[in-house]
């Protein structure tokens, strides 16, 4: 199972919200490539990153945090916030992105996120799937729809999209666990979905759980920067997987 270290991005600072609250905000670090530099040097290879100023903008604001943390770091990353049109698209990948990080526009313009699919290939996305009571969360979580989990799931997957993380939004920022059934059911329905989980992860425990359930990979952030899992932890859960 692959450990995917987060960082989220407001003004350049590596922050966390609490469920998508941005009157929530803790200030982590002034500097995400030493936050970036550290998850490196403890053998993660993977790095999610959130643009939240673009998220609230609708549109990408911090490309050159990415062209950094690319350029100086050999860490795969996925780049997500603020992506709403094909120029931000090739914005993320010429900063430096292996994957762009897509939400709610592939539930409000289907059309024109399949036409991304088209050009780019599917494997260059990674489709999040925030959730509450199954029923998919888009705009930071603000606004839940109507549209059924699954058969979003389904919808995409037809598409040869099988790489996605799923929130369940009311675990978010709360340590208290993952959604662990919510996977199950996930992986049951899906068997050949690259899942990865996201939300409330706060122990190694929680990552062997997870990796019963099927998931192939794990978001992890405030349990990081709150010290709830070291470094360390991870490093020897990563190279034990």
């Amino acid at each position: 199972m692959t450990i995917i270290p987060a960082i989220d991005i407001i003004e350049g600072n590596c922050v966390r919200l609490e469920q998508g609250d941005y009157s929530k905000i803790s200030l982590y670090n002034k500097y995400p490539f030493e936050v970036a530099q550290q998850f490196e040097d403890a053998g993660l290879k993977r790095l999610h990153l959130v643009d939240l100023d673009g998220a609230k903008a609708g549109s990408v604001r911090n490309w050159k945090v990415l062209e950094t943390l690319a350029r100086k770091t050999s860490l795969i990353i996925d780049f997500g916030g603020g992506i709403k049109n094909e120029k931000d698209v090739q914005i993320v990948f010429d900063s430096g992105a292996a994957m762009a990080t897509i939400g709610s526009i592939a539930t409000e313009n289907e059309t024109e996120f399949l036409n991304w699919v088209k050009k780019y290939g599917p494997e260059k996305f990674f489709l999040g799937a925030d959730t509450k009571n199954e029923k998919i969360a888009i705009h930071g979580w603000q606004k839940i729809t109507g549209i059924d989990l699954y058969d979003f799931i389904q919808k995409y997957s037809v598409q040869k999209i099988n790489d996605i993380f799923c929130t369940d939004v009311s675990k978010d920022g709360k340590l208290q666990g993952p959604a662990i059934d919510l996977y199950k059911k996930i992986m049951r329905k899906f068997p050949e979905l690259n899942l990865v989980a996201s939300g409330g992860i706060s122990s190694v425990p929680n990552l062997e759980d997870l990796q019963k359930a099927g998931c192939s990979g794990a978001i992890i952030g405030k349990a990081i920067y709150e010290n709830k899992i070291s470094l360390k932890e991870l490093e020897l859960f990563q190279s034990n997987t």
